[in-house]
């Protein structure tokens, strides 16, 4: 107790603020390190920004011959700068270092390449991401057709089609964590916590393997997340393209007698052939990139490998950059002809409008 006219008790600002932070040193560190580097981030935006403000200024201050010059520079000068240092340099680097050994020391030319066709484990590898490449983006975009059909026939499409889309706002990986617990299984006996081994109980089956070590089941399980997240996606943009369909067509074809299964095929379809080849590539794109799905679910084990992660595995947990590399070259390669392919379709149907 405080003595009569003696000044009060020091209170650390810190103790009162935080107690248990007052007493642990690493949370004390902690709170300093993010402290600096929230302080850091801060001033790299703000600097910036400032620098954009000072150059457009000065555009626009600009007069006569320099005017127009200025304006581009001002204007493409930055996403030219972020397209090289953020695409072109690392892609130059990549390709160097396919040609190299692991540490990059020796040049080794193709043989990375060479490992990549020839090792038994690598085919798999890429016969294993050919599989995705076939069957997600086609189930996919099938599913995405059908419900778009379905769909605008309901009333209250809106409510529907938002509950259908709404996986596309949940990233991969927090889509393969809710996806892991419906695939989880445990041994006879124990307590099911699964949805699938449940519903599998619930029709008899009384003994349901343990779903992500059973090949080559797993791997279409692990496809079904992106078929579950992309399906949305489809949805949407096909249902907009069949909306797009002119009413004089949809009834000319009535008048000739074409409704159901024969609308469908010989008017909705050739109507939309061009959006579903963009949605089709598209999600084959994505499926080529798929990295997060089978990292989170798997890591690539039970012969679930694709080429995405086996690229990560060889760069960063075997510490091999020209195998990684080697594999990263051959990803960009498979994914350029179906953007090439996009582009020219879009390009062709902006000439025909």
């Amino acid at each position: 107790m405080p003595v009569s006219g003696s000044p009060p008790p020091v209170v650390d600002s810190l103790a009162a603020v935080s107690p248990q932070a007052a007493g642990d040193p690493l949370a004390v560190g902690a709170w300093g390190d993010a402290a600096v580097k929230f302080g850091n981030t801060f001033g790299a935006v703000a600097g910036f920004l400032a620098i954009l403000l000072l150059v457009f200024l000065a555009a626009g201050r600009a007069r006569g011959r320099l005017a127009r010059p200025l304006a581009v520079l001002v204007f493409l000068g930055p996403a030219v700068l972020l397209i090289a240092v953020g695409l072109v340099v690392p892609l130059i680097r990549t390709v160097y270092l396919s040609l190299h050994n692991a540490d990059g020391s020796e040049f080794v030319g193709g043989r990375n390449f060479g490992w990549a066709f020839t090792t038994d484990s690598v085919q798999r590898v890429l016969l294993n991401t050919l599989l995705w490449l076939v069957v997600a983006p086609l189930v996919a975009t099938g599913l995405g057709l059908l419900l778009a059909l379905l769909v605008d026939r309901m009333r209250g499409q809106s409510v529907y089609k938002s509950l259908i889309f709404m996986p596309m706002a949940i990233s991969l990986v927090g889509a393969s964590i809710i996806f892991k617990f419906v695939y989880e299984s445990r041994g006879p006996g124990q307590p099911q916590i699964g949805l699938l081994s449940q519903l599998a109980r619930a029709v008899g089956w009384s003994d349901p393997p343990n779903w992500l070590l059973t090949q080559p089941l797993n791997t279409f399980l692990l496809m079904a997340v992106m078929v579950w997240v992309q399906t949305g996606f489809a949805m949407v943009v096909l249902s907009a393209a069949i909306r797009a369909i002119p009413d004089e067509v949809v009834e000319a074809a009535r008048l000739d007698g074409a409704t159901g299964v024969r609308q469908f095929w010989y008017v909705t379809v050739p109507m939309i052939r061009t959006t579903v080849i963009v949605v089709l590539t598209t999600v084959m794109i994505i499926t080529l990139k798929a990295f997060d799905i089978v990292r989170t679910m798997t890591g690539g084990n039970f012969g679930t490998q694709v080429l995405a992660n086996e690229m990560y595995s060889q760069s960063f947990v075997q510490f091999d950059d020209g195998r990684g590399s080697a594999l990263a070259v051959l990803l960009f390669l498979a994914v350029l002809p179906l953007v090439a392919y996009n582009i020219v379709r879009l390009r062709k149907e902006r000439e025909v409008r």
